[in-house]
């Protein structure tokens, strides 16, 4: 699709909202949401939150709804949530049960999970950023779509290494069968009605909004494969507008950092009109501003490095007149420790800064307008002989392919006291 046919059918759905009458959806006006009682927020993600709600494997119903309750009483209303895995179950790094097993053949089970999941939500008037797709390995993503087009064995990078993985996954942005594949799971995602309600998903102002994928990269400094990442990207923010015409679009990007280090790429897929706000995460562990025995001598160097991440694209989001949200950022716990009884003190105090600069945006009315912190634990148990999910261990915030407790935030942890106040602060 081309880019003014792109913006053509933008035009065509900035007339129908325009028609619109006691709009219940999220949206966005002067670089602030509007249609929420948030503007300004601190959520998580909660990327198995459609699997807990499952009657199959994995799911847990009652669990669920204590998870749901407690980040209520928290002040978290905003989740970010996976839609679903795709590929067969049994790859060790993979989370399992899968949404899409095959193109276009889904785990019904899972689905009824993401139906009831929204049902849950509604209930307590809190809403979720629902992703669509991955870059990386841990719910199949780009390596099973390539596998499906016919371009080969998905790779895994705990095989293969990630130089290797990401080398084979850059051809996703060039293979028009795996961007096919990706379009018609949007379609049918997106046009979904709730099992239980019937309501369309396209009318649940329990979804915040669509989002792309989760840091959904080019891999790649060919120019050519940077214009074809654009373009896909454009291409799907405007199919979702498409089909939807009620929720915010997002990229689910990680910014520059998920950009080759390029702000001009990050900007070139932002500027999209079908993409309504900015995301970027930010892994000061993973990024190497901090290593792991230098958690508390270097926290001043990922404060500083972290305010120079968000104002570089605060400055870019100025000139778009588009909110940003944080929406993944985490620090591990002390001594690099996974157990869940181990102190918090250095990520509580990176937290708090991220936290800090949420508040204050609130109080300048300026564009930073929330956060995901990554990720809920909650009431998860931890197994004690392995660190490595395994079947049949409880889902937390760390996915397959990461030990358990790395970046899990805990009911236990002091973590969320600091959630809880600062988001007394944004009420």
């Amino acid at each position: 699709m081309k880019l003014q046919n792109i913006l053509a059918i933008t035009a065509v759905g900035l007339a129908v909202l325009s028609c619109k009458a006691d709009f219940p959806f999220v949206q966005v006006q002067n670089g602030q949401f509007t249609g929420t009682d948030k503007s300004y927020f601190i959520g998580t993600n909660f990327w198995y939150g459609a699997i807990l709600a499952s009657e199959g494997r994995g799911g847990d119903r009652p669990r669920l709804a204590k998870e749901l309750d407690y980040l209520k009483s928290i002040g978290v209303t905003n989740l970010r949530v996976l839609v679903g895995g795709d590929g067969p179950d049994g790859v060790e790094t993979r989370i399992e049960p899968t949404l899409q097993k095959a193109p276009g053949e889904y785990n019904d089970t899972i689905f009824r999970g993401l139906d009831y999941l929204l049902c849950e939500l509604a209930k307590r008037d809190m809403k979720a950023v629902l992703y669509l797709n991955n870059s990386w390995e841990w719910s199949g993503g780009y390596g099973m779509y390539l596998e499906w087009a016919g371009e080969g064995k998905a790779l895994i990078p705990a095989e293969s290494g990630y130089p290797a993985y990401m080398e084979s996954v850059s051809r996703f942005v060039g293979s028009a069968k795996a961007k096919a594949l990706f379009a018609e799971h949007v379609r049918t995602v997106v046009n979904r009605c709730n099992s239980i309600t019937g309501l369309p998903y396209k009318e649940d102002p329990a979804i915040f909004s669509w989002q792309i994928g989760n840091e959904p990269r080019c891999f790649s400094s060919d120019p050519q494969v940077q214009q074809d990442f654009v373009e896909w990207m454009w291409e799907s923010a405007a199919l979702i507008k498409s089909l939807d015409r009620n929720h915010l679009v997002s990229s689910g990007s990680e910014g520059s950092w998920g950009c080759e280090g390029s702000m001009e790429l990050y900007e070139r897929i932002h500027s999209c009109p079908d993409i309504d706000y900015l995301n970027i995460h930010i892994w000061p562990y993973n990024w190497s501003w901090v290593r792991e025995d230098s958690l508390d001598s270097k926290l001043d160097d990922a404060f500083a490095n972290t305010d120079a991440y968000i104002d570089a694209h605060l400055e870019l989001a100025a000139k778009l007149g588009k909110p940003v949200v944080i929406e993944e950022f985490g620090y591990p716990r002390d001594r690099f420790a996974f157990d869940k009884g181990a102190s918090t003190v250095g990520r509580d105090a990176y937290y708090s800064h991220i936290f800090n600069r949420i508040v204050r945006a609130k109080e300048e009315g300026g564009l930073l307008a929330g956060c995901n912190f990554w990720a809920w634990g909650g009431f998860a148990s931890q197994s004690a002989d392995h660190s490595n999910w395994r079947r049949g261990d409880d889902y937390c915030g760390d996915p397959a392919q990461e030990a358990q407790g790395l970046n899990s935030v805990y009911v236990g942890d002091s973590t969320v006291d600091l959630v809880r106040c600062y988001n007394e602060k944004l009420k």
